[in-house]
């Protein structure tokens, strides 16, 4: 068994983190989180973030088997469709998808047929499974709180634990979307740090408050670094935080756009009879935010 060797990719208007990973020996690797750009102005979606992941991926010599998503995101369009399309990779995310897609399937009133049973991806992951990316041994753990369907996938000693964790001086990510939870998400932040102290955190976004942007710490300097968790908080006292904070924020600008491509696995909506796909946006669903 190896450990991987880790590219990170930083997509800056979504403040998105994505990675390729590859086992040296085999090179055999994957991807987790893509980015599908999008522009709201012009409604407009285009490759580049992926393009720069394909080039990447084939530069330097790696047989791409999986393109993973940790969650259906609310802040960009996952590109794994168009990955699988140009490198027939399967598709990956965790099995409670299911549950995010019935919640939104009700938010955007879509049709009674609108698939809610994962059928999007190649294979849905549940808690404790475990496959091998050459010879890097990967287990997936079920790390719901900032969504019902979050997974971290622990590659070797890399952990990429998506909307989980923030960088130390970032503290974690937030619980407020549908189906969030500060609770869960308190549970899920215990269990990744249990992991082994040198193991390397990578994480789902950073908005870089007066630094470079950075994605990756050890478990070990999370415990003795990250503001919401150098104290030790107990539960009530992590939650205060979370919550606290949450209730400060706004909406992400692309959630009500990127949720209903992510839960058709990063895909349009079926075009209309102009040949063209339409988003939709209720309207006052969450105006009380």
């Amino acid at each position: 068994m190896s450990n991987p060797i880790v590219k990170s990719f930083w997509d800056k208007p979504t403040g998105s983190w994505q990675y390729v990973f590859h086992d040296p020996e085999t090179m055999k690797g994957a991807i987790i989180d893509p980015v599908m750009d999008y522009d709201p102005l012009a409604g407009a979606t285009t490759t580049q973030n992926a393009e720069k992941l394909l080039e990447y991926v084939r530069e330097t010599g790696i047989d791409l088997v999986w393109i993973l998503d940790t969650h259906p995101h609310a802040d960009h369009f996952s590109a794994a469709p168009w990955l699988k399309a140009q490198t027939g990779a399967s598709t990956g995310i965790g099995e409670k998808v299911t549950s995010v897609q019935t919640l939104w399937q009700g938010i955007y009133n879509l049709p009674k047929d609108f698939p809610t049973d994962g059928s999007q991806w190649d294979r849905l992951f549940s808690d404790g499974d475990t496959f091998m990316v050459g010879n890097v041994p990967v287990s997936v753990m079920f790390s719901p709180g900032h969504t019902l369907a979050s997974i971290t996938y622990v590659a070797g000693n890399a952990a990429f634990v998506h909307d989980t964790l923030m960088m130390p001086d970032s503290g974690s990510s937030r619980a407020d979307f549908p189906g969030g939870s500060s609770v869960e998400l308190f549970n899920s932040i215990s269990a990744i740090l249990a992991l082994p102290e040198e193991t390397r955190v990578f994480v789902g976004h950073d908005y870089a408050p007066n630094r470079e942007a950075a994605c990756e710490a050890t478990v070990a300097q999370h415990k003795a670094l990250n503001i919401h968790w150098k104290d030790n908080p107990s539960e009530a006292e992590y939650r205060a935080v979370r919550d606290a904070r949450d209730a400060t924020l706004s909406l992400p600008k692309l959630m009500l756009a990127a949720l209903q491509i992510n839960i058709r696995g990063g895909r349009l909506p079926k075009a209309e009879d102009n040949g063209r796909s339409y988003l939709k946006v209720p309207l006052n669903y969450f105006a009380s935010r």
